[in-house]
Order: C-alpha cells, then sequence, then structure tokens
C-alpha cells in the first residue's frame, strides 16, 4: 500500500515534484540564459533592463522608424501617417504585418 500511494496510481510513475528541476540545481555564478531572462530586472546576476529600441518598418512604404519597445503614445509612420504600434500597459503593440529588427549596441 505505501508502495503504490508513493506512485502515482493512474500511471504508476513517480509524482511530478521527483523529477521537476528545482531553482538551486544549476550553478549560480553561471546561471542559465533562459532563467536569467524570466528574473526581474534587478534580481539578475547582472541587472539589464527589459526595453530596447528597435527598427520598425512600415507595411505601406517600407519606411524604416526607429521605435522604443514600451513605448507610451502611438508611432506613426513619418510619411504616410500610417499607425506602427500602439501602446498597452508594458510593451508596445506592433500593428499586423509591421516587422521589427532590434537595434544593437
Amino acid at each position: 500500500f505505501f508502495f503504490l500511494s508513493a506512485l502515482d496510481r493512474r500511471t504508476c510513475k513517480p509524482p511530478l515534484l521527483a523529477t521537476m528541476v528545482l531553482a538551486a540545481d544549476y550553478d549560480m555564478l553561471h546561471p542559465p540564459a533562459d532563467l536569467e531572462k524570466r528574473k526581474h530586472k534587478l534580481k539578475r546576476l547582472v541587472q539589464s533592463p527589459n526595453s530596447f529600441f528597435m527598427d520598425v518598418k512600415c507595411q505601406g512604404c517600407f519606411n524604416i522608424t526607429t521605435v522604443f519597445s514600451h513605448s507610451q503614445t502611438v508611432v506613426l509612420c513619418g510619411s504616410c501617417s500610417a499607425v506602427l504600434c500602439q501602446p498597452t500597459g508594458g510593451r508596445a503593440r506592433l500593428t499586423e504585418g509591421c516587422s521589427f529588427r532590434r537595434k544593437g549596441d
């Protein structure tokens, strides 16, 4: 009875908790990049912002405009006045069909 209670009764496999990787199971001096990206920007090993600048290509005239990723205003294309992105509570939402490239350092 004790053996069956330690296993999942339907699949006869160990419970999910036994197979999960705990947060302390990695080298804290060299954490994986995906775990660091999920952390708050101030609690990372090296603090880094979540925001960035990006080049957005207009879907109508193919003009390139530089836009902040967390912009709080509607960004229009300079030549055709099409809406490139709209603000949300966090990151700006790109208009459907617009392509972007993250600007380098």
